[in-house]
């Protein structure tokens, strides 16, 4: 693929040279190593240009970076895609359940990286799969795939800093309270490479937020849908942290053995808010509840109020 940006300098960047301008932008040190290896990758006012040269207000920066291969032993496949968005930068998708994001020794052609290559491959073009929000198999919800090396690198810094907002609703047993936040470090269980422990001795810190948005009853038990935001991202972080307070999520087998309401965990990705790694415009997108979940409440429910209570 190729992705062409342009920037018309402003007096606040007058007199910058033209790396530091790409740094202010979060291009990183990869990037523009990238960048500097073609007569077109730099241009300011159509001729090629080095990041030491000084800008003016005025000036037209052109960026052009060019991928032309695509991911390798990804094999595209077709599979239906649930495209919530998609521009020149980034792709956002409603993941399904029971499909990994990535191919393993088990998923070699059943995942969402096999659909995204065969939907890049029948328009023809390239693609390098990077996949910025990693959900379980089996939670489903929004999925932010870069469509550059540009974005991916801008995106894939702000989730190691937090910058990208995500809210969760998952159904979990019993009744919660109205709001609470867990912080409990987790740490892997003996044993297994899977599953995961409350570990107040080697466990990392965790903290996790929750809100109670509803109670519903299934066969006269009390259910409660909560939706949840994390500070933190460990591994299985929502479905240790919930159990570890008496309400565990309905339908996880891992954590918790004695509910089969639905055949995997009830864990939604609803919503992701941030700012667009090129145009810098806010962005909040969202996924409805999966119709496993919703058949539970018979119901799909109102507007969800997932902004986070203090």
């Amino acid at each position: 693929m190729e992705r062409r940006i342009q920037y018309k300098i402003k007096e606040i960047h007058n007199g910058k040279c033209i790396g530091m301008f790409l740094k202010e932008k979060e291009y990183s040190r990869a990037v523009i190593i990238e960048l500097k290896k073609t007569k077109t990758g730099i241009r300011k006012n159509g001729v090629w240009a080095g990041v030491n040269e000084t800008l003016k207000t005025g000036d037209i920066l052109e960026i052009c970076l060019t991928e032309e291969a695509s991911s390798e032993n990804i094999m595209p496949k077709e599979c239906p895609l649930d495209i919530l968005y998609e521009d020149e930068d980034i792709l956002v998708l409603n993941k399904p359940y029971d499909m990994p994001i990535h191919p393993s020794v088990n998923h070699y052609d059943n995942t969402l990286a096999n659909g995204v290559m065969y939907y890049y491959k029948e328009q023809g073009k390239p693609y390098r799969f990077r996949c910025i929000n990693r959900l379980d198999r089996d939670t489903t919800g929004v999925t932010i795939i870069a469509k550059n090396l540009i974005s991916a690198s801008i995106l894939s810094k702000r989730m190691k800093e937090r910058g990208l907002g995500r809210t969760y609703v998952a159904f979990v047993e019993g009744i919660t309270k109205e709001e609470g936040t867990i912080d409990l470090p987790i740490g892997r269980e003996e044993g297994t490479i899977i599953k995961r422990k409350i570990d107040e001795k080697e466990g990392k810190r965790a903290v996790t937020h929750y809100w109670r948005l509803e109670v519903f009853y299934i066969e006269g038990k009390a259910v409660s849908m909560v939706a949840l935001q994390l500070e933190t991202g460990r591994t299985h972080q929502i479905r240790v942290h919930m159990t570890a307070i008496g309400h565990p999520l309905l339908g996880d087998f891992l954590y918790n053995e004695g509910n089969h309401m639905l055949t995997r965990q009830a864990l939604h990705a609803a919503e992701c808010t941030f700012y667009h790694p090129i145009t810098g415009e806010y962005k909040r997108i969202t996924a409805p509840l999966p119709k496993d979940m919703a058949m539970l409440i018979n119901h799909l429910p109102k507007e969800l109020n997932l902004s986070i209570k203090k």
